[in-house]
């Protein structure tokens, strides 16, 4: 039974099922959790959907382009991320990969990678990019212990059930002093406060957690990382505030979207909460 005190917002699945959910405050501080979160068998129907672009390299529409643009700009960044941890052996394991762009380019660039990816669709097309790389969600307990200099999840944390159980993997793949790298929206921006239930990176109920910076660093130290740096991703609050102008107004209304972002973006030049942040943690 959800104590009303708990319920922080309601929120409807705006792109595949219609439904209604609750976003609840979790035992964690500053964590939102998805109830009712759908069980493992039902989860995967709430990802049929053509328009799951993490899943398709697809460019069909204003916000497809706008996404695979924004993708080519982060893959440079993300890279160069990657490559200021200076490992020698440069092994990589890439959590929820998609279709393996991200992969592709630590490969060319000397990386030895791997990927996880539970999508049958977008795992063919990463493996084309990667030469059968990337794997199924049981390969992630089959690695041996400290495989990995680097461990990343680009908006992917969001999508784990079992969240205390991925992150004593994670610690177990990890080298000593290995980076685990992760990608999260931030429920306490500005665009997320403007949208409020229509904020489409809350994104239920495919997200089952919401992070604050506060909430995702106290889980984390928890389990024995230490959070070196936070990275923000000003590109993200202007795809979120197109999409969230779909949901809200039927159609996506760029000029609008466009001024929500910016001003997302000022104010977390001064705040330092913009509408995804990158966390760059350490296995202490």
């Amino acid at each position: 039974m959800i104590d009303d005190n708990q319920i922080f917002l309601e929120v409807k699945d705006h792109s595949v099922s219609g439904e209604q959910f609750k976003l609840v405050l979790d035992k964690y501080e500053d964590i939102l959790e998805t109830s009712p979160q759908p069980s493992a068998e039902n989860l995967p129907k709430y990802y049929q959907s053509e328009d799951y672009i993490s899943h398709t390299d697809t460019k069909r529409n204003l916000l497809e382009r706008v996404y695979h643009l924004i993708r080519k700009r982060a893959l440079k960044n993300k890279l160069s991320l990657i490559n200021s941890f200076q490992p020698e052996e440069k092994t990589l394991l890439d959590v929820g990969c998609g279709t393996g762009d991200f992969l592709k380019t630590a490969k060319e660039d000397g990386w030895r990678v791997s990927g996880i990816e539970p999508n049958p669709e977008a795992r063919e097309i990463a493996n084309s990019k990667t030469k059968s790389s990337v794997f199924d969600v049981p390969k992630l307990s089959e690695f041996n212990a400290n495989s990995f200099d680097v461990i990343t999840l680009w908006h992917v944390l969001e999508h784990l059930p079992n969240l205390e159980e991925h992150l004593e993997i994670f610690k177990h793949l990890l080298k000593p002093n290995g980076h685990l790298v992760i990608a999260v929206p931030n429920y306490k921006s500005y665009d997320a406060e403007y949208y409020q239930s229509f904020w489409a990176a809350y994104d239920v109920p495919r997200h089952l957690w919401h992070f604050s910076q506060n909430g995702i660093k106290q889980l984390f130290e928890g389990f024995g990382f230490v959070c070196k740096k936070t990275v923000p991703m000003p590109f993200d609050s202007f795809y979120v505030s197109l999409l969230s102008e779909k949901y809200k107004k039927g159609f996506m209304n760029p000029f609008m979207a466009f001024w929500v972002g910016l001003r997302s973006n000022l104010k977390a030049k001064r705040s330092g909460e913009y509408s995804s942040l990158i966390y760059v943690f350490k296995k202490a």
